[in-house]
């Protein structure tokens, strides 16, 4: 499918120059002489490259047709990842790379959705915002009320977050995987 190029966003694939590329970053310019342009930066899906191309508003660009597939996180065993095909119950692996930062946020039995470009998977999707308990967190310091200030806390999977000074540990809180922010209790 052809799209624009202000109509790139981040998180697509594109089958660009006979590659799948994912889009990392981008940012809309509009110079003050001369045409709007989208500078967007990709990684390559198959080798890791990156590349920053330039995307005049009247481009197009081949936006890869990918299949979203429902699939449940079994176990790892090194570097792979066993998933679960939730409606044919056949089992895929898949090398963790594919799932970067996100990595962190896998848990067993977790439900998401991974992204195949015919039988090769490109990417796995986690929910937005999951709920995890708070470990241990730091002990408030007073006076810094006056501001909205927050502290360090750990999570039961083991990541550390920033959480209001009100939270303590044993409390469940509800955490955006996009970017590892506290979005409330739970």
């Amino acid at each position: 499918m052809k799209i624009f190029g202000v109509d790139i966003r981040p998180g697509m694939v594109l089958d660009y120059h006979n590659k799948l590329w994912r889009v990392a970053k981008i940012q809309h310019t509009q110079p003050g002489k001369g045409g709007a342009y989208m500078q967007v930066e990709m990684k390559c899906i198959t080798d890791g490259t990156k590349l920053n191309e330039r995307f005049r508003s009247a481009d197009t660009v081949e936006k890869a047709s990918l299949e979203q597939r429902p699939m449940q996180y079994l176990f790892a065993e090194g570097d792979n990842l066993t998933f679960m095909d939730m409606t044919s119950y056949e089992q895929t692996v898949i090398n963790s790379d594919l799932l970067g930062d996100q990595m962190i946020w896998l848990s067993e039995n977790m439900e998401v959705n991974v992204e195949f470009y015919g039988e090769s998977p490109v990417s796995v999707t986690l929910p937005e915002k999951m709920e995890f308990e708070v470990v241990e967190a730091d002990a408030v310091v007073k006076g810094q009320t006056a501001s909205s200030s927050y502290k360090p806390a750990k999570l039961s999977n083991g990541a550390r977050i920033l959480v209001p000074p009100y939270l303590g540990a044993g409390e469940r809180v509800i955490v955006n995987t996009l970017d590892g922010t506290f979005v409330g209790r739970a």
